[in-house]
């Protein structure tokens, strides 16, 4: 069955809501966790899941995306058939760029038409989670579904954000509405909904039929939500795969996230220095692959002022060096340096920044390759960050890459 699967990562989204983090590279680029980047964890699921053909939809400002596939996930044989592809729009049927979910994998009907795949397993790249992907595709054969939606429960309020289902006793789905203002309960619990998670599988006749059939549709906006799977599900053929069962080898940690936004982004990070983090990244049965350049250890040493560089429930990468300055509840990237009688607290920094001694960085985040001078000031005074930076809704500064103050 996984060598007949084909798994196509969307990857081509513009990220708006994550700018200014987006200004240089695509959404699932944006890097993650102290040492990894968004796109890492789908592709982690496919590895573990035994998918080793898998196509990589681009589009918008893709180069450090591409770089890193290149750099980190070039792993797989193509002498056995195996591979990661980056795949930017190609202009073969229309002369338009990636027009919505629907339409970036029509464009690549060549691509799926010349494999032998049976099963596609649809994907977005700019989502954080683990997932057996095998289990799924298991599901979708053994019920002979002509579409298997991925779905979790959230609550009601959450559920207007999704794509949300109500199935019957089988799990069939029976009504699907993308992002309703009212969303339907699931049954026998008023306050859940069952929701899509944009993880789809489709039997390669029925996704080559039903892509054909929308593109020909003038009044199609060629989304899987909105477009898609609304006109399949009056055929009976769309059943619900529920995320965080017992099923497939990973440790069902039934946690998901869509860090879209700049604070759910910053929000999922600090998640992760929780005493229990509800995302482990040290689970040894499924490991998140990524690039890493080769560093020396990250460690603390005295300052100038006598004082002890010192870091509390934070995340070090390899190669952060603090001096004498003092972190708290932070995620440092590779090669940060943290001067002297300086204070980062409930702050992401990116690689390669310095900050510089005295200095105080809280509740932000800043970008690859910032110099932020001595004694300069950080998430301190709201009214002069407003002035500078990007500063989220719930108050999160945001300092882009290469910023020179």
């Amino acid at each position: 069955m996984l060598e007949k699967s084909l798994a196509i990562i969307l990857a081509g989204g513009v990220g708006s809501r994550l700018y200014p983090l987006t200004e240089d590279r695509a959404k699932p680029a944006v890097p993650f966790g102290g040492n990894y980047r968004i796109i890492d964890f789908t592709l982690a699921n496919c590895l573990h899941s035994g998918i080793r053909r898998i196509l990589v939809l681009t589009q918008y400002k893709s180069h450090s995306l591409q770089k890193h596939l290149r750099d980190g996930w070039s792993i797989f044989n193509p002498e056995l058939g195996e591979y990661i592809t980056p795949v930017p729009p190609q202009m073969r049927v229309d002369e338009e760029w990636y027009t919505g979910t629907a339409n970036a994998i029509y464009q690549n009907l060549y691509m799926i038409e010349r494999s032998d795949a049976e099963w596609l397993l649809i994907l977005s790249g700019d989502h954080i989670y683990r997932m057996d992907y095998a289990e799924m595709l298991r599901a979708h054969v053994g019920s002979g579904a002509d579409v298997t939606i991925a779905c979790m429960e959230t609550g009601v309020d959450a559920a207007r954000n999704f794509g949300v289902v109500s199935v019957d006793g089988d799990d069939r789905i029976s009504r699907f509405e993308e992002k309703p203002e009212s969303p339907p309960a699931s049954a026998g619990e008023p306050g859940r909904a069952l929701v899509s998670m944009g993880i789809y599988v489709f039997s390669r006749k029925m996704l080559l039929e039903v892509l054909k059939a929308d593109h020909i549709n003038p009044d199609s906006s060629h989304d899987f939500g909105r477009d898609i799977l609304p006109a399949m599900i009056p055929g009976g053929g769309a059943f619900a795969y529920r995320f965080g069962g017992p099923q497939g080898r990973v440790t069902p940690d039934r946690y998901w996230r869509d860090v879209g936004t700049i604070d759910a982004y910053y929000e999922a990070n600090m998640a992760l220095l929780d005493p229990v983090p509800p995302l482990d990244l040290y689970q040894k049965d499924w490991t998140i692959r990524t690039y890493q350049r080769q560093t020396p250890p990250a460690r603390t040493v005295p300052g100038e002022s006598g004082n002890e560089g010192v870091f509390v429930n934070s995340i070090l990468a390899g190669g952060a060096v603090i001096s004498g300055g003092g972190v708290n509840h932070s995620i440092l990237f590779s090669g940060v340096r943290v001067g002297d009688e300086a204070i980062v607290e409930d702050a992401i920094l990116f690689n390669d920044v310095v900050v510089g001694e005295g200095a105080q960085v809280k509740h932000c985040i800043v970008d690859k390759n910032v110099v932020i001078p001595a004694h300069e000031t950080i998430g301190v005074d709201p009214k002069k960050d407003k002035e500078r930076f990007h500063v989220s809704e719930r108050g999160i500064v945001v300092i882009p890459k290469g910023y020179r103050f």
